[in-house]
């Protein structure tokens, strides 16, 4: 919800969301007074009035006192003394005066309204919106309408009673109902007593609908940019389409614009955001980052989608990012795809290139542009059978690399033998048909080829449970559940054929229950194998959660397997063995782990574990270590071996204190990945948010971050922003203050 601002002296800017209900509701009138009368307003709508004593008066009027209650259309006016004009509609409310519209609750001394043209005022109000338990006090509210009024005078805060920290002063503040915009004139934000806000004007959205106007600012500092601010303005161009624009002014290197737009129609949707620094001070050069996203149905089945990413120079990320995490960034896809589905059958027409930002200390291969990429595929059922077809041909071009087309088609057949309740017994029987034609970069001589190899594979399982009604004291269910994968391809010699997209797939559980070793198509791993795996898990009868799972599995070969992509491991007929082990194991608990062991040459191939502790929101633990072995990388085509612990928690300190912290740590470079270190200070109205970020983007290249800011529940967000770190660094971090009020957390009172 944007405020629009005045531009002249303003401060600190920010956001203002009010929201309420603009019906009138028809309230239902309870029968335990003395008295009642309900004479007819001139709109035709009953005036009803519930007291102790009612008395009529000379020229139609009607006098009430003692717990006195008027209700009409949805209007409720209580009060002590109330005096009413039959004639004229007119309203004379004292004494403890309560007066209520939809979205807004006033009271104060005297209340003045007439009934018929709901035209009235009130002295010294104290008025609440309910919607998001703002309050405030005015000196003078005018009521111009049963939707409409205004609040001369005003203060306005979303803390509790008795809680000041921030207070809005107005001049004026006027609140529409019926367009449902606010006004506020001559404004100043305090907190802690200190002015922090000015702005002669501004409007707001009293509910969720979008206004045109400055939104809060951002200011903080990295170690590439030195100070920043940036100061967005959004502009709400149509209800389907919108801008935002965003100067960014960087110390050491000047004044970056953010441009933002977006769309959206029935059947079609996307965005634009174009950065340009024109004359960056420290490289001399402008710069500039350009990303087209665009979605379209064309009907009759077809669509279309574009996503499409341009920047300036290799360091633009790393010396220009918002955010520390997007400064790893080094790939830029730029893809254009036309697409058909209908029935059984969907097609795709692509071509899709890159854009690779090098690290001159580490370069990396590029991609193979697809230029272009042509895929049909379709699925039916014949009975039981499953039946399937897909298709592609690409043609990938390289500047250095080996270019060529390939065409591959790979028909496919399943049908179940068994197929019930705890049991099922599926052979499947497939081609896999590959042919390549070679083009430019052709220094090795790779002749033309074409590959033919059928597929045959089985896949049967069963189900076994019992109950376990005193297993931890609880109501439990435990499964076991074997299951057999055999899969056989013939060998083929592959060693003249390139590669394009392929690579060899890690050795995971479901890895164990495909045909191919292989993502792609370059190469198909000859096989005849069969993959056994158990799987037990302890289900809670009560919730149904998993409490704990165990895996294990292992692929044994009757043939040692010929075709390799990268250094060839041993040709053993056993592949490693995989273990699992996870669960919710408490209420607070919950652990995931996988371990990869090689029993050929009797050494640990990788191994993974993540435990994470939340016991409520706002007390996280999460703990996590990481294992590849030199010989996993060699065997996989892997850059390095991994070995990296991680911690990350979010934890009440002392009183209102919050702390947060994430380390990243690389046991072979002994030097950290990431780090974070933050405080948080809640309070019932705002938050201070403390935060410090360094990550590791290039070889010896760090981007180090400092975030400070103060949040206004409902009002503004000042500083920088530290929320999407927090998010990406901590997993399971939550934002305290956005936490209902039902819910509140005692670790920080």
């Amino acid at each position: 919800m944007p405020f629009r601002f005045s531009p002249v002296a303003i401060l600190i800017l920010g956001m203002f969301p009010l929201t309420g209900h603009t019906e009138d509701a028809a309230l239902p009138l309870k029968m335990d007074r003395t008295f009642k009368r309900h004479p007819v307003a001139a709109d035709g709508a009953a005036a009803f009035i519930n007291a102790q004593h009612v008395e009529a008066k000379k020229d139609d009027q009607i006098e009430a006192s003692g717990d006195v209650e008027l209700r009409q259309s949805g209007q409720v006016i209580s009060a002590g003394h109330l005096i009413y004009g039959q004639v004229s509609k007119d309203v004379l409310a004292e004494g403890e005066v309560r007066f209520e519209q939809p979205g807004v609750i006033v009271t104060g001394p005297v209340l003045k309204l007439n009934l018929a043209t709901d035209l009235g005022e009130m002295s010294q109000p104290q008025f609440e919106f309910p919607d998001n338990h703002a309050r405030g006090t005015a000196e003078t509210m005018h009521i111009l309408g049963k939707k409409s009024y205004s609040f001369d005078n005003t203060t306005f805060t979303t803390c509790p009673v008795g809680n000041d920290d921030w207070l809005l002063t107005t001049n004026r503040l006027d609140i529409d109902r019926t367009t449902q915009i606010g006004i506020s004139h001559q404004t100043v934000v305090d907190f802690k007593g200190v002015p922090i806000l000015y702005t002669p004007w501004m409007d707001f959205a009293l509910n969720d609908s979008r206004r045109s106007g400055f939104l809060a600012p951002t200011f903080g500092s990295t170690s590439t940019g030195g100070t920043e601010f940036s100061l967005p303005y959004y502009w709400n161009l149509a209800p389907n389409a919108d801008a935002t624009i965003t100067p960014r002014l960087i110390a050491k290197r000047g004044t970056q614009y953010n441009n933002e737009f977006r769309y959206l129609e029935p059947t079609y949707a996307g965005q634009i955001h174009y950065e340009e620094l024109s004359g960056d001070h420290l490289t001399n050069t402008s710069r500039s980052f350009l990303a087209m996203k665009h979605t379209q149905n064309l009907g009759g089945g077809l669509g279309y989608a574009m996503d499409v990413s341009r920047v300036s120079d290799d360091n633009y990320f790393r010396d220009l990012s918002t955010t520390v995490m997007g400064t790893s960034q080094t790939i830029l896809m730029r893809d254009n795809a036309l697409t058909y589905n209908t029935g059984p059958w969907a097609a795709v027409a692509r071509v899709q290139s890159f854009q690779t930002l090098q690290d001159p200390l580490a370069p990396v291969v590029a991609p193979y542009r697809r230029q272009p990429q042509l895929l049909l595929n379709g699925q039916g059922a014949y009975g039981d059978a499953d039946v399937r077809f897909a298709s592609e041909y690409v043609d990938f071009r390289h500047d250095t690399l080996v270019s060529g087309e390939r065409l591959v088609l790979n028909p496919s057949v399943s049908y179940p033998l068994l197929d019930d309740l705890g049991y099922y017994l599926t052979p499947k029987l497939g081609l896999h048909y590959t042919q390549y034609k070679m083009g430019a970069n052709n220094t090795s001589l790779l002749p033309d080829a074409t590959r033919t190899v059928p597929i045959f594979s089985v896949d049967g399982g069963m189900t076994f449970e019992r109950d376990m009604p005193s297993f931890l004291g609880g109501d439990y269910l435990q499964t076991l559940e074997p299951r057999l994968f055999y899969t056989y391809i013939p060998y083929r010699n592959q060693s003249q054929m390139p590669v394009y997209d392929s690579a060899l797939a890690p050795l995971t559980f479901g890895q164990l229950f495909t045909e191919n070793r292989f993502f792609g198509s370059d190469r198909v791993g000859d096989a005849n194998a069969i993959s056994v795996a158990m799987t037990s898990r302890v289900i809670d009868n009560v919730g149904g959660t998993e409490r704990l799972r165990v895996m294990l599995g292992e692929r044994f070969s009757f043939k040692a397997p010929q075709v390799y992509m990268y250094t060839p491991a041993e040709n053993t007929a056993r592949s490693d063995i995989l273990a699992g082990l996870g669960g919710k194991l408490t209420k607070a608990w919950t652990l995931d782990s996988l371990y990869e062991y090689n029993p050929n040459q009797a050494q640990t191939m990788m191994y993974n574990v993540t435990a994470n502790y939340r016991p409520e929101p706002g007390k996280l633990l999460n703990l996590g270590y990481r294992y590849t072995s030199e010989t996993l990388a060699l065997n996989t085509g892997l850059p390095y071996a991994l070995r990296q612990a991680d911690i990350s928690t979010e934890w009440p300190l002392f009183g209102r204190w919050l702390g947060v912290a994430r380390l990243s740590y690389s046991l072979i470079d002994k030097s950290p990945v990431e780090s974070l270190a933050g405080l948080e200070y809640n309070e019932a109205c705002w938050t201070m948010r403390f935060v410090a970020q360094s990550i590791v983007t290039a070889i010896n290249v760090k981007s180090t971050g400092i975030f400070i800011q103060l949040e206004l529940n409902d009002l503004v967000r000042i500083g920088s922003d530290p929320l999407d770190a927090l998010r990406l660094s901590v997993p399971g971090y939550t934002k305290m203050n956005s936490l209902p009020a039902a819910q509140p957390d005692p670790g920080l009172r």
